[in-house]
């Protein structure tokens, strides 16, 4: 690791930045905790910020998700670090993303900065190879903490991203099924599970507002696994406790919720379970 800490550089470009964490080592171990103290060495002036390190053990498209819902909240020359990486210590490389936004991005290049980076207009994607810019020693299961952290210390200091590797001429790319119309119906599925056990599916505004317009503005009815066909509701305080509804949640997508409850254990549902909207005449 370098010994020099560069502060000096990072006071005169954007001190407001943070540098902001997203991984699946949940709360028990000590992991987020050792990339952080490595953050602190490299640069001591930097605000860390935890967008969350619950993401569901593994699930690149679970982090894929909440990075890109997350990344647009921050400052301009905010770095993010996103490690959910079953590939660790593989032929995966580690990557480092710029963006038109201003947003950089660092992690494996498995697909769960693909979304994020792709939404921010992705500019430029290097290999991390600069062993200057890791921990000397590099462990074979923690990448999180001898590369990617010392990383986005050292791009939140200043440091070009051209620097520390090769510019690649592209990345991992992860995607969303679109919903598929069929006639009065919508089918889609359920994309991501929050902690509240909310169903957040692939349907968006848009295409429900679409289908409604073919039939004159006809009532919509959603549908999952076997259940009964819920109302779409503006708010979760407009049914009873207990009873389920859809409804357009802050992803700008349509969920399935159960009021003081958990949809993902009332419904026995989760990622991929199908989900379709009825036009009701």
């Amino acid at each position: 690791m370098p010994s020099r800490s560069p502060r000096s550089k990072k006071s005169s470009r954007s001190p407001a930045a943070p540098i902001a964490i997203l991984t699946d080592f949940g709360y028990r171990d000590h992991y987020v905790g050792a990339m952080k103290g490595v953050i602190a060495t490299i640069a001591p002036n930097a605000s860390v910020i935890d967008i969350t390190h619950g993401i569901p053990s593994q699930s690149v498209i679970a982090g894929a998700i909440a990075l890109a819902q997350s990344w647009r909240f921050f400052p301009k020359h905010t770095v993010f670090v996103a490690v959910v990486d079953p590939g660790v210590g593989t032929s995966r490389l580690p990557i480092a993303i710029d963006t038109r936004a201003d947003a950089r991005f660092v992690g494996p290049d498995n697909g769960v900065l693909y979304l994020a980076a792709k939404d921010a207009g992705i500019a430029r994607i290097v290999e991390l190879r600069g062993s200057k810019y890791r921990l000397e020693n590099v462990s074979s299961t923690f990448h999180g903490r001898d590369i990617f952290a010392p990383v986005a210390a050292w791009l939140w200091s200043g440091t070009p991203i051209a620097s520390l590797g090769p510019t690649l001429p592209q990345m991992t790319q992860v995607s969303i099924a679109s919903p598929i119309r069929r006639g009065k119906t919508l089918h889609g599925e359920v994309i991501y599970v929050d902690g509240f056990g909310n169903l957040v599916t692939n349907i968006d505004r848009a295409a429900l507002d679409d289908l409604a317009a073919s039939f004159r503005l006809a009532p919509l009815l959603v549908r999952i696994t076997k259940g009964a066909s819920m109302e779409i509701f503006q708010a979760y305080g407009d049914v009873p406790s207990g009873v389920p509804l859809a409804i357009l949640g802050s992803f700008g997508l349509l969920e399935i919720a159960v009021r003081d409850g958990s949809a993902a254990s009332f419904f026995e549902s989760s990622e991929g379970t199908p989900v379709t909207v009825i036009v009701s005449t």
